[in-house]
């Protein structure tokens, strides 16, 4: 998983009007959820960051570990929750989600296939029905993608995550998702009848 420095400072003051008047400065509302609990729930962190330090890495496929640097503090943590304006798509918060080299986290990591389908040299198409798989282990274990060969997947089949290992990872996406399968194309059922009828 790659890593990436973010600087963030306290906030002073928190609430709608404050928020509000922080994104119009360019700064995002974050929070950081630690690991300490009070009540049985992670103690969170009011902090803020820049938006032009944020677009690095909101705005991307890639995955990264935040080394986020709060007034002097370092702490290691993984976006939690993006929140985005409803009608603009402007970024309006930020939950993060404190980590250590020993505990698990869950992750969604994108998808990358790999090969050229059996079912695609036979004519049909194939889709990807999910980018991002979710998948739990310690962060130094995760990689930066999840590598799937289709190269024996036959038209009108599918890959699901049942059907996916990784060493070392546990997938937390629901078994009977559909990861990827090669659809018929107008072209595969026409030579699929031609077949059909020369036999």
């Amino acid at each position: 998983m790659k890593e990436f420095t973010l600087n963030g400072q306290m906030r002073e003051t928190v609430g709608k009007k404050a928020s509000k008047l922080m994104r119009k400065e360019g700064m995002i509302p974050c929070n950081i959820y630690g690991e300490h609990t009070a009540d049985g729930q992670p103690v969170a962190h009011s902090f803020a960051i820049s938006m032009a330090e944020l677009r690095k890495v909101v705005y991307t496929p890639h995955i990264y570990m935040m080394n986020i640097n709060i007034d002097g503090v370092a702490r290691k943590a993984v976006i939690k929750e993006l929140q985005f304006h409803p009608v603009t798509d402007a970024l309006l918060h930020v939950d993060f989600y404190e980590v250590n080299e020993e505990k698990p986290i869950t992750v969604g990591i994108p998808v990358k296939l790999n090969g050229l389908a059996q079912g695609v040299r036979d004519g049909g198409k194939l889709n990807l029905s999910i980018r991002k798989l979710n998948v739990t282990a310690p962060y130094k274990q995760i990689p930066e993608v999840l590598d799937i060969d289709v190269t024996n997947l036959e038209l009108g089949k599918s890959i699901k995550v049942r059907d996916l290992s990784f060493e070392g990872l546990e997938l937390a996406t629901p078994a009977d998702v559909v990861v990827c399968s090669v659809k018929a194309t107008r072209a595969s059922r026409s030579a699929a009848a031609a077949e059909a009828a020369a036999e």
